[in-house]
C-alpha cells in the first residue's frame, strides 16, 4: 500500500545511489547469496563503502560491461543473486546480446540497475545520455522492466526483487528525486499507482515526469479541470487494466517520459489504446533526438519535458 507525499514539494533527502548502497548493504548481510556487480563506478554508485565491508560480495569488473553481465550470469547458476550496475546507456544498448543470451533468455536471476536516466545524465552528454533504452529492454520476453520514481520507491523495489528469481532491469537517476511517496509506502510490482482521480483527462507518467505530470494537474484544476495523475512505474509488463479503465473514463491521456517517444512508455500506452479504441493520446517525450551536455533545467526544458510542456499538451486534448 502506497500514501502520496502531501507536505511541501521537496527533494528527497538521500540521493537514490545512496539508497541502492546502503540497501544493498543491509541485504548482503541478511543473505550471503545477494552480491553486486559494478563497472567501474564503485565511487559514483557510493559503493566503495560496501566493498571494504564485503570485499567478497561487491566486484568491480572494470569498463566492461557486456562481461559484467556474463559474470552475473555465472553467478546466478552458482546460486547467487547478482545485481550488476552501470549507466543507463551501458546497462542497455553496450551489452544487449550479453544481457538477452546471458540473462533473459537463460532465465537467470539478475537485477540488472541502470543510472543516470535520460536527461539526469546531464554534464556526461550524449555519449552517456541514453533515450532509448526502456524501448530495447521491454522488446525481450519475460523481462521486468521498471523506473524508479523516488527514494522510497527504490528502497521498497530493491527489497522485494532481492531474492526473487527471473531477470529484472531497473532504471532510475543517480542524485535526489522528488519526493512522491510517503515513507513505509509499498508497491506492486506490474501495477500503475493512481496518485489522483479525474474525469477530464489522465496524465500517466513515469520517473522524473512524475512530479511535472503533477504540476500540470495543479494548473489544469485551477483551470476547472478534473485530472486523473498515474505513476505508471513498471514499463513491461505493463498494467493494461489501468490504462483501459483511465481511457474509458476520461477519453484523453497524456503519456510523460524522459526517454524516446519510441518504443518507451507513450509507445506501451498507444499499443493498449490502439486495441481498446477507447482514448486520444498525446506524448511527452524526447523527439528524434540525441542528448547533449547542459544542467537539468536546461534539459527539460530543450527536450520539451516540463510540466507546461504537459500542461499545453493536455490542453490541446481537452479542447477536442
Amino acid at each position: 500500500m502506497f500514501k502520496v507525499y502531501k507536505g511541501e514539494p521537496k527533494k528527497d533527502d538521500i540521493e537514490m545511489r545512496k539508497v541502492y548502497s546502503s540497501k544493498l548493504s543491509e541485504l548482503m548481510k541478511k543473505d550471503d547469496r545477494v552480491v553486486a556487480l559494478e563497472a567501474d563506478l564503485m565511487s559514483s554508485m557510493t559503493m566503495d563503502k560496501v566493498q571494504k565491508e564485503n570485499p567478497d560480495k561487491v566486484i568491480n569488473c572494470g569498463i566492461m560491461e557486456a562481461n559484467m553481465i556474463g559474470v552475473a550470469a555465472g553467478m546466478s547458476i552458482a546460486g547467487k543473486y547478482p545485481f550488476a550496475h552501470t549507466f543507463t546507456a551501458f546497462a542497455s544498448r553496450r551489452c544487449f546480446d550479453q544481457l538477452f543470451m546471458s540473462g533473459a533468455y537463460q532465465k537467470n536471476n539478475i537485477k540488472v540497475i541502470g543510472s543516470d536516466a535520460g536527461v539526469t545524465s546531464v554534464h556526461n552528454g550524449g555519449t552517456h545520455m541514453s533515450f532509448e533504452d526502456m524501448g530495447i529492454m521491454r522488446g525481450l520476453a519475460d523481462t521486468t522492466v521498471m523506473e524508479m520514481t523516488d527514494a522510497v520507491m527504490f528502497e521498497n523495489i530493491l527489497e522485494q526483487i532481492a531474492l526473487k528469481d527471473g531477470f529484472y532491469w531497473i532504471r532510475t537517476m543517480r542524485k535526489n528525486a522528488a519526493t512522491i511517496y510517503e515513507k513505509g509506502s509499498t508497491f506492486k510490482i506490474g501495477k500503475g499507482n493512481v496518485l489522483k482521480d479525474g474525469k477530464n483527462i489522465t496524465l500517466i507518467a513515469n520517473g522524473i515526469m512524475v512530479i511535472e505530470a503533477l504540476k500540470a494537474a495543479e494548473k489544469l484544476e485551477k483551470e476547472g479541470n478534473s485530472v486523473a495523475v498515474i505513476d505508471m512505474f513498471t514499463l513491461n509488463p505493463i498494467d493494461k487494466e489501468l490504462i483501459i479503465e483511465y481511457g474509458n473514463k476520461t477519453g484523453k491521456i497524456v503519456t510523460c517520459e524522459n526517454h524516446s517517444v519510441h518504443n518507451g512508455l507513450g509507445s506501451a500506452v498507444a499499443e493498449v489504446i490502439a486495441e481498446s479504441g477507447n482514448a486520444v493520446l498525446k506524448r511527452i517525450g524526447i523527439q528524434e533526438r540525441y542528448g547533449q551536455v547542459g544542467t537539468l533545467d536546461f534539459l527539460m526544458e530543450e527536450y520539451g519535458l516540463t510540466s507546461e510542456h504537459i500542461y499545453k499538451a493536455a490542453l490541446k486534448l481537452l479542447e477536442k
